[in-house]
């Protein structure tokens, strides 16, 4: 009875598990591990759509965290000009630009913003086309209307950005050890420093006397390289060369000609000020010293010279203590030194004594005057 008893469990165990097996093969064609395994098609499809280039987006602010974002109309313009990106929704590739974008908020790859300033600016037509401060919207909805959408997920690293990682240390280090290079390397690195830094503030010169001549003659504002200064860019928007759409009104002719009379009398009273030759050799020389001292500098050279200058002062320590004591100090240790030191004595007693002879005469010549006119 109990071996009936334990096959039958055992026939009762096959059969369900079989039924189970029978079920999740009916039901869906892979295992339970791999469907964990295999990745969200619509994580896949926002992660390629982040990756184009062609749909266009920004950087903000969105409650102290920087967050790309784009407009509701330019991803369905998207979508309507690359069709074959719904392929990877598998399934769902018929699915609407609208209901795509639902599916996304749905599973918080995406969060709909709307801009914090919603009031004109004083001089503006319209509000910014791409605001720089952005909060969350209350009716998580897609939306083509003035509608902005962040992605949440965070985006896959290159490998430009791993390799750069690991090299910061080692830059960090070779910018540390600088005074030890050998002098070519020296002049290599000053010279190229000072390159780049004479093309930055020719580039910042240029841009500002392009911008003034073009407001005071045409009133336009036009900013080439517009987010050189930019504090939150890309490098592809930090290096853009194009200027951006003047949205502002033409300024009235009284404000342009107030301002080109400012920087006339700027340029005449920098003219003016400026300083002369003399000065200029002065401060070269001052400057060029400086670098002399930087790139001369060596730990050999710096160790011998502090050796050098520690041991007088060791020779005339060990000399003083000598004579204290009533020793006298051996030939070629602090002789020199307090023989030098005493001819500075006696030179000085006999300065003063000169000094001292010379008031005794002027007062005895004012006092001779002042008897001679009584």
């Amino acid at each position: 009875m109990k071996k009936a008893g334990g096959a039958e469990k055992k026939r009762v165990r096959r059969s369900s598990g079989a039924i189970q097996n029978g079920g999740r093969d009916s039901n869906s064609d892979t295992p339970p591990r791999k469907q964990a395994i295999q990745k969200d098609v619509f994580q896949l499809f926002a992660e390629k759509v982040r990756d184009h280039k062609d749909l266009v987006s920004r950087w903000a602010v969105l409650q102290e965290t920087r967050v790309e974002y784009f407009r509701g109309k330019d991803f369905v313009r998207f979508l309507r000009n690359h069709p074959e990106l719904k392929d990877i929704l598998e399934s769902d590739r018929n699915l609407e630009a609208e209901d795509i974008a639902d599916v996304l908020l749905r599973k918080n790859l995406l969060v709909r913003c709307d801009r914090v300033v919603k009031t004109l600016r004083p001089g503006k037509k319209k509000l910014s086309t791409w605001p720089a401060h952005l909060e969350i919207f209350p009716d998580q909805v897609f939306s083509e209307n003035d509608a902005f959408f962040a992605w949440t997920f965070v985006k896959r690293r290159p490998l430009w950005q791993t390799l750069l990682s690991f090299f910061w240390p080692v830059v960090t280090l070779a910018i540390c050890l600088f005074p030890v290079y050998p002098h070519r390397c020296k002049l290599l690195i000053l010279y190229s420093c000072l390159g780049v830094l004479l093309l930055f503030l020719s580039l910042l010169v240029l841009r500002g006397a392009i911008f003034g001549a073009l407001y005071i003659i045409l009133g336009k504002r036009v900013w080439f390289f517009p987010n050189i200064l930019a504090e939150e860019a890309t490098l592809r928007e930090l290096f853009r060369f194009w200027p951006q759409k003047d949205e502002e009104e033409r300024p009235k002719w009284t404000t342009r000609v107030f301002y080109a009379a400012v920087g006339v009398l700027v340029i005449l009273l920098l003219r003016h000020h400026a300083p002369d030759e003399a000065a200029r050799a002065r401060y070269q020389k001052r400057v060029s010293n400086i670098i002399d001292d930087v790139l001369e500098w060596s730990p050999r050279l710096a160790l011998s010279g502090m050796m050098e200058n520690l041991q007088p002062v060791v020779n005339a320590t060990e000399a003083s203590n000598a004579t204290e004591e009533g020793v006298t100090p051996p030939d070629g240790m602090g002789a020199e030194t307090i023989r030098e030191q005493d001819e500075a004595e006696v030179s000085e007693n006999l300065e003063n004594t000169d000094e001292n002879l010379d008031n005794s005469e002027e007062n005895l010549d004012n006092s001779g005057e002042q008897k001679h006119d009584i």
